[in-house]
């Protein structure tokens, strides 16, 4: 299930060692975390500088995102986006699976970024601005770089947690390791052995990023 020997093709007699339907699985989970990751970022940011804007129709309506999403299943999301969204938008299964748990990770970031941002004193600000700079200039420079010095910890919380969260998109037939988990109990009835292997699996990908996250976190305290 994790590897097997085969030919690499009908026309091919070398037998070589191929991926199995759990490392396939593993492979696209890890695939869609990190694109999830990457957007999720994109938009929490978007969405934290919005909160703690001047705007009171650019609160509102991050507020309202933020909320929307924070208070819905996100299996509910995944089949809106999959069914209704994707189906109009002719997205595939990863697309939708990815668009879902990135909108997801991002109300969840932008709460992360809005508390970061205002961790810091607000007379960082205002002496950025009596220098000369804009307000775009100022978070972009320096409120910024230090909020997220600050919010390492919580954000590798929130993507620890949606790469498990990530087993949900196998609802709409995305071979995830979830889902080709339940795939290999199907075929072998291995039920404690297979998902005991999905579980492991899983493990590795967030102990993985719980590492990582403490090595940038002693490094950037040796810079500090």
């Amino acid at each position: 299930m994790l590897f097997y020997h085969g030919p690499k093709s009908i026309d091919d007699p070398a037998v070589r060692l191929r991926m199995g339907i759990l490392m396939m699985g593993f492979v696209l989970t890890l695939k869609i975390s990190i694109a999830s990751t990457f957007f999720g970022i994109i938009i929490g940011t978007v969405v934290g500088i919005a909160r703690l804007s001047k705007e009171p129709v650019t609160r509102w309506l991050s507020l309202t995102y933020v909320e929307l999403i924070r208070n819905t299943p996100l299996l509910v999301q995944i089949y809106i986006i999959y069914f209704f969204v994707g189906s109009m938008l002719r997205l595939s299964a990863f697309a939708a699976g990815t668009a879902a748990l990135s909108i997801f990770a991002g109300a969840y970031v932008g709460e992360i970024v809005r508390a970061g941002i205002q961790s810091i004193h607000k007379g960082q600000m205002e002496a950025s601005q009596s220098l000369g700079m804009s307000y775009s200039q100022a978070m972009r420079h320096i409120i910024l770089p230090q909020a997220f010095k600050r919010i390492i910890p919580p954000l590798a919380g929130q993507f620890i947690s949606l790469i498990k969260d990530s087993s949900l998109v196998s609802v709409i037939a995305l071979a995830d390791l979830m889902f080709q988990g339940q795939q290999a109990v199907a075929r072998t009835y291995y039920a404690f052995e297979v998902y005991f292997t999905v579980a492991f699996m899983y493990l590795i990908m967030t102990f993985t990023l719980s590492m990582a996250t403490q090595y940038v976190e002693r490094r950037l305290a040796i810079s500090d």
